[in-house]
């Protein structure tokens, strides 16, 4: 290993050097990056989904709950560019520890942060009764949650490529 010592003249050089790596440095995530489209997303600690919820909520990347959609991840419910295809499945579950149930204040700390991203009437439905399912799930289709009010997501753009059927006969998809 090479140790460098800082001389006084070499101050220019250095900033142009830290300029240089920020100018090529990628740009962060912008919602000009696309969707994120959830297609199976079982779920996964609640602390962790936070700050994921947070991170979109920040940089405006639209969320489309396409396929499954369980436990923690039914928290991105609670963003303004969220929407909800009619065929998706949410599945809800109250907050546990990987080794059964939590303590009454923890609890319903995590119920509180799981309700905060649910909007009426769904938040009201989960407080008195999705919260207290401890085995399994209960699920709810998309159309139910377009129902109550969540975004509906556009058809899927169809692709303009062309595709060989089995025959090998090629048409549009």
């Amino acid at each position: 290993m090479r140790i460098v010592s800082y001389r006084q003249g070499q101050g220019a050089a250095l900033l142009f050097i830290l300029a240089a790596a920020f100018l090529a440095a990628p740009p962060p995530a912008t919602a000009a990056t696309g969707p994120k489209v959830v297609m199976h997303d079982p779920g996964g600690a609640l602390a962790s989904r936070q700050r994921e919820i947070r991170a979109l909520r920040r940089s405006g990347q639209r969320v489309e709950l396409r396929g499954t959609c369980y436990s923690s991840c039914t928290m991105y419910l609670g963003l303004n560019n969220v929407c909800v295809a009619p065929d998706a499945v949410l599945g809800f579950h109250g907050p546990h520890g990987l080794f059964g149930g939590l303590q009454r204040d923890v609890f319903e700390h995590w119920s509180q942060v799981m309700a905060a991203h649910l909007r009426e009437p769904l938040r009201g439905w989960f407080l008195q009764h999705g919260r207290h399912i401890r085995h399994g799930v209960t699920t709810l289709r998309g159309s139910t949650l377009i129902g109550m009010g969540y975004a509906r997501c556009d058809p899927p753009q169809r692709s303009s490529t062309f595709r060989y059927s089995a025959s090998g006969a090629r048409g549009k998809p």
